[in-house]
């Protein structure tokens, strides 16, 4: 059979066609706020808030990619953020512990689901939506036991790193008394962009990234190849935990408190940053540039909802609804396309 010219309908390709059609989407969306919104999106620091605020989740939803890419999922990532901040804010501000150490535990936190999950999900054949359901009651009851009531963490070496700010050269604005002030970043932004690069480069030139493509393109297929399966399934669910972790301590110098109720929707925020991003349910097709994208697309159309007036949360959730039915759509319409070019 002849080579077929033009566009290859592998799930390499899928992926960069789903990516591209993400960023497009996301830039015509802050054009429009731009155009529409008034001039308020035009200031740099406006779209560094959007990373600012979204950090965490941009983590926990590349750890979310790696495991959809996989054909699991894991909706547990919000319960053991919150665990991972309720556990640091506890260390620091009750036991008098150190920024160090805390990072430490977020950590183990983060591997330790990961651990338990993986070995549950790809050792013993649980279904990875039972399991993650059941990590995520487990992680949000173990954070009211660790402590009930919110507060906020007042430990100064933890409050001077929460203050940090990272100024971006060649971006600022000039404010009410003529005073140019540059746009920033908050360290969270810088390790979450760098968790971006190195599992970019993991998911596209390691062995590891194509067996997590072709474990979820097909299981079957892959242990043809000599692919272990299930070690394969468990390290996904394991780096998922580990992302949570990091993700945790995240949020955790973004809101500089401990509460039960942080980090609330994580999960299904990160599912639908991976689902904009172009990561498909089915498996096999992902890429960890358009989970940041689908960040940053689900946060502008928030963005947006609320600058038009539009406060109440159901607008938002609308709005979301409807972004997730259009890229669904176009993910059903590349895979019909890639199975009437293999039926050719």
């Amino acid at each position: 059979m002849k080579e077929r010219k033009g566009f290859s309908l592998n799930s390499i390709t899928d992926t960069t066609l789903l990516l591209t059609i993400t960023i497009i989407v996301f830039f015509m969306m802050y054009i429009g706020a731009i155009v529409f919104q008034g001039k308020g999106f035009l200031k740099p620091q406006t779209f560094f808030n959007i990373l600012n605020a979204n950090a965490a989740l941009i983590i926990t939803s590349v750890g979310m990619s790696i495991v959809m890419i996989t054909g699991g999922i894991d909706i547990s990532v919000g319960g053991v953020a919150a665990l991972v901040s309720m556990c640091c804010a506890v260390y620091l501000d009750k036991m008098g512990g150190n920024v160090p150490m805390s990072i430490v535990i977020a950590v183990l936190i983060g591997l330790g689901f990961g651990l338990v999950q993986g070995t549950l999900v790809a050792y013993l054949g649980i279904q990875p939506f039972i399991v993650t359901l059941a990590g995520m009651f487990f992680a949000r009851g173990m954070t009211t036991i660790v402590n009930t009531a919110p507060f906020n963490v007042e430990n100064k070496s933890f409050v001077a790193l929460k203050e940090t700010r990272v100024i971006v050269p060649g971006f600022g604005t000039v404010n009410k008394l003529g005073k140019y002030v540059n746009a920033y970043v908050e360290i969270g932004v810088v390790v979450a962009l760098l968790i971006v690069i190195l599992f970019f480069v993991v998911l596209r030139w390691t062995r590891l990234g194509r067996n997590f493509y072709a474990v979820g393109g097909n299981a079957q297929s892959a242990l043809m190849l000599g692919i272990n399966v299930r070690r394969t399934k468990f390290y996904s669910h394991l780096i998922c935990g580990l992302l949570a972790g990091i993700g945790g301590f995240v949020y955790f110098m973004h809101v500089g408190s401990g509460s039960a109720s942080h980090a609330s929707g994580m999960e299904m925020n990160a599912i639908a940053s991976s689902i904009i991003g172009g990561t498909m349910l089915t498996g096999g097709v992902g890429n960890v540039i358009g989970t940041l994208f689908g960040v940053l697309s689900l946060s502008t159309i928030q963005n947006i909802v609320s600058s038009a007036g539009l406060d109440q949360a159901w607008w938002t959730g609308i709005t979301i609804a409807a972004m997730l039915c259009l890229f669904l759509v176009v993910q059903s319409i590349v895979m019909a396309r890639k199975k009437r070019a293999v039926a050719r």
